[in-house]
């Protein structure tokens, strides 16, 4: 994709007034509207196989209905419902979001190249500090990033209308709410991430926060991480135990090869889907395949289930093994381990806040967990399967606890432990941000300056060749008293790209 999107760059520029550099609001439209095409045409070829394998009648008439279905894939990738008579469809693939996902990641770098993305400073900066200035470009470099990420979803959304009108059929009705929210936000999110990865490496963009949210966002990115690896353990498990009952259920379904090499593509989605229902399991409340329905360490409890092989992996329906019990011991371990890293990253010699801190980091963290639990589950239809999956408020309200007491333990204890290492820690503090006032901060990460490109187009260094700049040398004949002067490396262009002048500085010109 990223081949197509810089042969756009050599359409003629003149229609844009601008030789070097395209608005970015224009920017962001082609890279919208290719990202949009591209997907479409991998879902279409997909579909059009499934079209061939399977009977004609299940993706509507010819091949109307074969683009119909494939817009209807893209909307549930982006986790828009659907109206269905008798109900709505909402339990969708989380992994089917990879591909809009990654397209629209490539295209916003796409966009950051091809734009005209440069810091502009506020004309009038505080007078302060050093740090006021460093938090003055910190928020330079929000409002760089935000305007991305807005001329990236806004032309995205409204094609994304479009596609929710062509994907109605006699059958399913899309939400035009739901998905011109839903690709808003998801194309924000990615492209603003994109922009913001062209500032620096990775671990770069966390310096973009401040001290204490950044110890709150790499805590809750600990913990959550911990349980989701947890939540993949648990449902791997539970597919090797019951490989034989997935196996049976897939041999009911009769699929063949191209329609079973399509089932298996499907439950690989909805694998995403179960690591975070794991997830919810270890955290207590469990999730539900059915209204009346529950799996929880607690217990189990099922009726009928849909012919999907992979919930072949599901316990039977009785009292759980009490051992099971022990798995509600990962959060408390993932909220102790966020807590020390809370800690670690923003030590603070108040001794009765770090705790409070700690507490904050189970709070994001629980909120975090009940936005995946509402993503991964929903209804499949009316009646019996209106409810499916984690309820949200539940899973975010356990982890919450869960998480945010073990945190606040460990925060305070991690905190007290790195005080008492060295008595005059808390001195050495408050000298530390006494001596920001007079010292130079720490430069923020990053490649944009003031008239920077991204990383990919650094910027390019004039050395000082002085047969270049004045032509033959002859013609200006140096005194032999006169030192030689030696090339410089170091003269950058800073050249404006809105037609500024240039300002030569000669070091070896004589004062008068």
């Amino acid at each position: 994709m990223t081949a197509l999107l810089d042969q756009i760059r050599t359409v003629p520029r003149a229609v844009f007034g601008d030789e070097d550099r395209r608005p970015l609001p224009v920017s962001g439209m082609l890279a919208a509207a290719l990202t949009l095409g591209v997907g479409l045409a991998v879902l279409t070829t997909l579909t059009l196989i499934g079209w061939i394998a399977a009977p004609r009648s299940a993706f509507g008439q010819g091949l109307p209905g074969v683009f119909r279905t494939a817009c209807q894939l893209w909307l549930a990738a982006h986790h828009a419902g659907f109206a269905i008579p008798g109900g709505r469809v909402g339990l969708l693939p989380l992994g089917l979001m990879i591909l809009p996902g990654t397209l629209l990641y490539r295209a916003g770098l796409w966009m950051a190249r091809d734009a005209d993305l440069r810091l502009r400073m506020p004309a009038r900066l505080p007078k302060g500090t050093p740090k006021d200035l460093a938090n003055a470009r910190r928020r330079a470099q929000f409002v760089l990033i935000a305007r991305a990420g807005i001329s990236l979803a806004a032309p995205y959304a409204l094609l994304a209308g479009m596609i929710a009108l062509v994907a109605e059929n006699d059958v399913t009705q899309p939400f035009l709410g739901e998905a011109l929210v839903s690709h808003f936000l998801l194309a924000f999110l990615a492209g603003s991430v994109a922009v913001a990865r062209t500032i620096g490496p990775w671990r770069s963009m966390l310096r973009l926060l401040p001290e204490r949210p950044r110890s709150v966002v790499v805590g809750t990115a600990v913990a959550m991480s911990m349980m989701l690896a947890a939540g993949l353990v648990l449902v791997l498990g539970s597919i090797v135990v019951n490989f034989g009952e997935i196996q049976k259920l897939s041999e009911v379904l009769s699929p063949g090869f191209v329609g079973g090499l399509l089932l298996l593509l499907v439950e690989g989605l909805y694998l995403f889907n179960a690591v975070i229902w794991g997830m919810s399991y270890i955290a207590g409340p469990g999730f539900a395949i059915g209204a009346g329905t529950l799996v929880a360490p607690t217990g189990v409890k099922l009726s009928t289930l849909p012919t999907l092989p992979l919930l072949g992996a599901l316990p039977e329906s009785g009292p759980a093994p009490p051992w099971l019990m022990a798995v509600i011991a990962v959060p408390f371990a993932a909220g102790t381990v966020a807590g020390a890293v809370v800690a670690r990253i923003a030590p603070t010699p108040s001794l009765e806040t770090a705790p409070l801190w700690g507490f904050v980091c189970g709070l994001t963290t629980g909120g975090v967990a009940g936005v995946l639990a509402a993503l991964s589950g929903g209804p499949l239809g009316g009646d019996r399967l209106s409810a499916v999956g984690p309820s949200p408020w539940e899973v975010a309200l356990s982890v919450t606890l869960e998480v945010g007491v073990a945190a606040g333990i460990s925060a305070g204890l991690s905190n007290w432990w790195l005080m008492s290492r060295s008595p005059a820690a808390p001195i050495k503090k408050v000298v530390g941000k006494v001596a920001k006032k007079v010292k130079p901060a720490k430069p923020l990460p990053g490649h944009w300056m003031d008239a920077t490109e991204s990383d990919t187009m650094p910027i390019p260094v004039i050395k000082d060749d002085w047969s270049d700049e004045h032509g033959d040398t002859d013609a200006f004949p140096r005194k032999r008293s006169e030192p030689v002067r030696p090339g410089r490396d170091d003269i950058i262009d800073e050249t404006d790209d809105r037609g500024g002048h240039i300002i030569y500085v000669d070091p070896w010109e004589k004062e008068d």
